[in-house]
């Protein structure tokens, strides 16, 4: 598939942390914590984009207080 058809994923990752409090702090959004296994919401979200025939990089969109746990969990 030409790079150009390829769909470019959003990951919108915002969020004040007030749903699912105490679990889910200011600090610690909901998306970045491992919920469902070993991996967080956020982790399992890139994991669905890797298919590098259907998706190009994926935007991440959020709040410059989350995006040093966000790069790390990328890392991870």
């Amino acid at each position: 598939m030409p790079e150009n058809d390829l769909v470019t994923p959003v990951i919108l990752s915002g969020g004040s942390g007030t749903r699912l409090w105490p679990v889910s702090t200011a600090d610690r959004p909901k998306q970045f914590l491992n919920l469902v296994g070993p991996l967080s919401l956020f982790q399992l979200t890139l994991q669905r984009c890797q298919q590098d025939n259907l998706f190009g990089s994926p935007i991440i969109v959020g709040g410059a207080g989350h995006a040093q746990l966000a790069e790390d969990q990328m890392d991870e």
